[in-house]
């Protein structure tokens, strides 16, 4: 290996324009800018979504809906996921305490009992809200719901 045979990594080099460097350079003058505007402006930068005076985007796509600021969010918890915590740890009591040590529910979560699934153990459940069916559930295996 000599120095005269060294040459740099395939792709590390990319052949790069020097701009402002005079006219000797093919991009001097303007500097690849054009003539005047905004854009041949330092320190232009343009606002998100503009498309040069086009009505944007943003502004032409219809807007539909309502979002309600005060919406409660439930995390919904089925009686099999409940069924299968009693069958991997074999808990009868089941509350938001329990179920975010078990990874189910967030430390601040609000916690809804839905009535997908079936339960074959007897369970006394703990939650903010249950659905009837989720009740229903519950109290024919002779478990009791209440709400916090």
């Amino acid at each position: 290996m000599n120095l005269n045979n060294l040459t740099p990594a395939e792709g590390s080099r990319h052949s790069q324009r020097r701009i402002g460097r005079g006219q000797g350079s093919g991009y001097g003058g303007t500097s690849t800018r054009g003539h005047k505007g905004a854009k041949s402006r330092s320190g232009y930068s343009k606002k998100i979504g503009f498309e040069g005076g086009q009505m944007p985007l943003q502004r032409r796509v219809p807007k539909f809906g309502f979002k309600n600021i005060n919406r409660t969010e439930y995390k919904a918890i089925n009686l099999d996921a409940i069924q299968s915590l009693v069958d991997r740890k074999n808990i009868t009591e089941i509350n938001p305490q329990v179920l975010q040590e078990n990874g189910l529910v967030g430390r601040n979560e609000l916690v809804k009992i839905l009535g997908r699934g079936e339960l074959s153990a007897t369970v006394n459940v703990t939650a903010h809200k249950f659905s009837a069916t989720a009740k229903a559930g519950i109290e024919a295996k002779g478990g009791n719901c209440s709400e916090i």
